[in-house]
């Protein structure tokens, strides 16, 4: 980006390079396709296609991304859940997971439209700057868990170490992210 996100009018604005919106349109389609992946996988069940109301998976995904993208309703003792636990973060995941994708989704939605596919200008309004900050959100996360990035991790890593070059990128929308919150922060 050639500059931070700023504040014009009603819209919060910035220019973005042709490498940099490749890099975030591929990371939010590469998030989006995982998303809607796992809800295709919902189970089909017929009392909620009577009553319209929708519900998801009963387990935590398997995969650490999706996992962290898609916590746990419900702490479970780790050394000691008891059946009602289980069965509680079961319910919390089969009712509140369908939303919470669609959430996911449709802020990544919003990304996709609003961030040029070859670089320029990008124009928000408050909603759809609230629609990024989720969305870079989530590929941080995502990106943060593939790189194993903890309180621990240094800023640069060495060399030789083959998470250094995203490292790069996970720093690069941090700023972004950040820059952001500034613009649209009162």
């Amino acid at each position: 980006m050639r500059q931070n996100w700023t504040r014009k009018g009603d819209l919060v604005v910035a220019v973005i390079e042709r490498q940099e919106a490749a890099v975030l349109r591929g990371l939010v389609s590469q998030i989006d396709d995982m998303l809607k992946a796992r809800a295709e996988d919902s189970p089909q069940d017929e009392l909620a296609e009577l009553t319209g109301i929708r519900t998801g998976p009963t387990t935590s995904p398997d995969d650490p991304i999706l996992s962290r993208l898609l916590p746990d309703f419900h702490r479970l003792d780790p050394d000691n859940p008891s059946r009602a636990d289980l069965d509680s973060a079961a319910a919390l995941r089969s009712l509140h997971e369908p939303e919470l994708l669609d959430r996911k989704i449709g802020v990544a939605a919003v990304v996709m439209d609003t961030c040029p596919m070859y670089g320029g200008e990008v124009r928000l309004t408050d909603e759809q700057a609230d629609a990024w900050l989720a969305a870079l959100n989530d590929v941080r996360l995502a990106l943060g868990t593939a790189l194993d990035v903890n309180e621990d991790t240094p800023d640069e890593l060495p060399d030789d170490d083959p998470r250094a070059p995203n490292m790069g990128v996970y720093h690069w929308l941090t700023w972004v992210q950040e820059t952001l919150i500034q613009a649209v922060a009162p």
